[in-house]
């Protein structure tokens, strides 16, 4: 369902268990009476998918329009929906808007294999951070996403791939050369753990039980190391983790990684061993994106051998991908090979990530929310062929 910009009601979506029972007060529900229709609401929102107060059968007819007068089932709206020769989806999503009138756009992609279907979901409107190789990061940050926002990507992203259960009844098959959601990674837009709060109530509702569901185990939160939330991140949040370190010296990760100035490598290592939970059954993954002659000798190789010494982990090399106006390039294929190796030997599992939706540019590294690029007639064609679908 598409909002428009003058429905003011009260969006249930991001909205805590507690916070929601709460809020069911507005519309004159008993106090008795709330913590049930709270479970009744959760279940309808969460695990059922409904995106009106009319599909609630087991509520009356009277607080089904009450529910509607004063709140709604929000869902971020389509701007462009991009389907890769690969399968690789990209969505860019514009939200509601905010205090000025502004209305924001951010960009979700679901990656679609044999063995899982993966939805990397953004977490800020742009990004605080820097990083001079990601495409991301040369878009100033705009703000946070909200709670609702985070898991907003998730249960879009379940609208269009049609695996709510209602939908599921009439279409069992998942999606073309894949599954459905099975795994979620906070590596889209943005530092997650620059928006903590709201991060850790999305993955609260993400993984309740009784709603979406997602095991926490299939959650990851990749940062690029904000060293004082990491610890607390394990805590509160629980999910698995991810460091975007791509350099093995404070030289070569400074320019890459400018956040490195302020939270050296070792100072997020030490960070990372101390990481709650941390054994060979929840390990780290330490993403590593290959640039050709900066990032890629066998002596970067060996140093990063030599840095996770202690720390239960895996290395995702991941090939550079390309974005007007980079100066990068990607490593030769040899290079990449050849580095893995060396990590392999010293036990370190080290798969070389295939690149997905680069023709879209959905690829790892290459979200941005630049549809104010795109010509008026190829927005035309696109909204239309989104309303045919």
């Amino acid at each position: 369902m598409t909002l428009t910009p003058t429905d003011m009601r009260r969006d249930l979506i991001g909205l805590t268990r507690e916070e929601l029972t709460e809020t069911l007060g507005a519309a004159g529900v008993p106090e008795r009476q709330r913590r049930m229709r709270m479970r009744q609401l959760w279940s309808w929102i969460y695990h059922r998918g409904a995106t009106t107060f009319d599909a609630m059968t087991d509520i009356s007819k009277d607080l089904r329009q009450a529910l509607d007068r004063h709140f709604r089932i929000g869902r971020l709206e389509i701007v462009t929906e991009q389907v890769s020769s690969d399968g690789t989806r990209k969505w860019l999503l514009r939200l509601d808007p905010d205090a000025r009138g502004a209305r924001q756009e951010i960009e979700t992609v679901y990656i679609p294999e044999e063995d899982r279907g993966t939805l990397c979901i953004s977490s800020q409107v742009g990004c605080t951070l820097t990083c001079s190789f990601c495409h991301t990061g040369t878009q100033k940050l705009v703000r946070n996403l909200t709670a609702g926002e985070i898991v907003g990507q998730i249960m879009l992203a379940r609208d269009r791939l049609g695996e709510w259960p209602h939908q599921l009844a009439a279409n069992p098959s998942p999606p073309i050369g894949g599954r459905y959601i099975t795994n979620v990674v906070l590596m889209g837009m943005g530092e997650p753990l620059y928006n903590f709060d709201n991060v850790k109530a999305a993955m609260e509702i993400a993984s309740d039980g009784e709603g979406i569901s997602l095991s926490k185990r299939r959650i990851t939160l990749s940062t690029s190391g904000v060293v004082p939330e990491i610890g607390r991140a394990g805590d509160e949040i629980g999910t698995m983790l991810a460091i975007s370190l791509h350099g093995t010296t404070d030289d070569i990760r400074d320019k890459l990684v400018p956040l490195n100035k302020k939270y050296p490598i070792a100072e997020l290592l030490d960070a990372c061993r101390a990481y709650p939970g941390l054994s060979n059954a929840r390990r780290i993954t330490f993403e590593y994106v290959m640039l050709k002659g900066v990032n890629d000798t066998l002596a970067d190789a060996k140093r990063l051998v030599k840095l996770l010494e202690g720390i239960p982990a895996k290395v995702n090399l991941i090939p550079f991908n390309p974005w007007p106006g980079t100066k990068y390039e990607c490593s030769d294929w040899d290079t990449i090979e050849r580095f893995a190796e060396v990590l392999n030997r010293a036990g370190y599992a080290s798969p070389v990530r295939t690149p997905r939706g680069r023709d879209i540019m959905a690829a790892c590294g290459q979200l941005k929310s630049e549809s104010q690029k795109l010509r008026a007639r190829e927005r035309l064609a696109l909204d239309a062929a989104i309303a045919g679908a």
